[in-house]
């Protein structure tokens, strides 16, 4: 049987209005890269290409950011009226595609391994739509997952919408979506605005296939830590927390010692090799490269696309940039 073919529906059009910022909200950085970035490098990863990048706000800023992707249509959305209306302006770009991925481009920690469960479960599992999951202790702006006594899918909650009783549920949608794409299509022109915010919810389609009688699936398979998305600054500097130390754990893992990790920043894009030791106050900035058996720092900055040899020494409050 030939491999099914898979797109992914990245939304990236929102202004980001907390942020407050003149710079659109999926170019705002994590560990020196463009949150849209890290999405779109999990959905290559798992094998999901092309992408459809809808976008809005600042979108000529955003296509220029990603201007060396070739794998990317752009789609715009204007005005912005939800994540219904943001699938529905892709339509002409659907049709050739089996299942669709549609995820938010405001959410850099998506795993790789996670998209991989999502397609698994839902291509294998034959589901008309299929949600990954996530449990937090609190789950309060998420939209609630409704299941019935029987564990089954009966629907998306938003939080805005949510009763009492619903908002003391704990299972939260992440926005983690894979739709069989002839079920999708049909619904997109029955989304209505029938909610707090008066916006297309995708949710909706969800509840459509549920009511339909077709088979959907809710996959609790995103790990709490994984589901942050920024809509402010705290925020932004949360995702930069939780990404720092999974960029210093990848290098370590590779063989590098990294003395503090604490007091130690590399961006996501440097390369180190191992046995190569990093001494506490070292920044490392952009694309750098640093060989094997180096000893760094302390209070070294680096940047740009400085590199360092094998077996080099930089001294301490030395700095570098190329």
């Amino acid at each position: 049987m030939s491999q099914p073919q898979i797109a992914a529906v990245i939304l990236a059009a929102g202004k980001g209005t907390r942020l407050k910022s003149d710079v659109p909200k999926v170019l705002h950085e994590v560990c020196g890269r463009p949150m849209l970035a890290y999405v779109l490098d999990a959905c290559r990863a798992a094998g999901v290409r092309p992408a459809i990048v809808v976008v809005g706000h600042g979108k000529d800023q955003v296509i220029a950011a990603f201007a060396d992707d070739r794998d990317i249509t752009w789609v715009e959305q204007s005005p912005q009226r939800g994540t219904g209306h943001a699938v529905m302006v892709c339509r002409e770009h659907l049709p050739p595609y089996d299942h669709l991925l549609v995820l938010c481009g405001d959410g850099p920690l998506i795993r790789e391994e996670t998209i991989r469960t999502l397609l698994e479960r839902h291509v294998g599992g034959g589901f008309a739509a299929t949600l990954a999951t996530a449990v937090l202790d609190d789950p309060t702006g998420y939209g609630r997952i409704w299941r019935d006594s029987a564990g089954r899918l009966r629907g998306i909650v938003e939080h805005a919408d949510a009763t009492p009783q619903q908002r003391e549920i704990r299972e939260v949608n992440p926005s983690y979506y894979c739709f069989r794409t002839a079920d999708l299509l049909p619904l997109l022109d029955r989304l209505q605005p029938n909610n707090a915010k008066r916006e297309y919810y995708i949710t909706d389609a969800v509840a459509m296939l549920i009511a339909a009688g077709r088979p959907v699936e809710a996959v609790t398979s995103v790990r709490p830590e994984d589901i942050f998305s920024i809509n402010s600054r705290q925020e932004l500097a949360l995702v930069n927390r939780v990404m720092r130390d999974r960029v210093l754990d990848r290098h370590m893992t590779a063989g590098v010692t990294i003395v503090d990790p604490a007091s130690t920043w590399i961006d996501a894009r440097a390369s180190i090799g191992r046995d190569t030791v990093i001494q506490p106050f070292v920044t490392i900035s952009g694309p750098v490269r640093i060989g094997e058996h180096c000893r760094i720092g302390p209070f070294v900055h680096l940047a740009g696309t400085t590199v360092i040899p094998h077996h080099a020494t930089v001294g301490p409050f030395s700095g570098g940039r190329a």
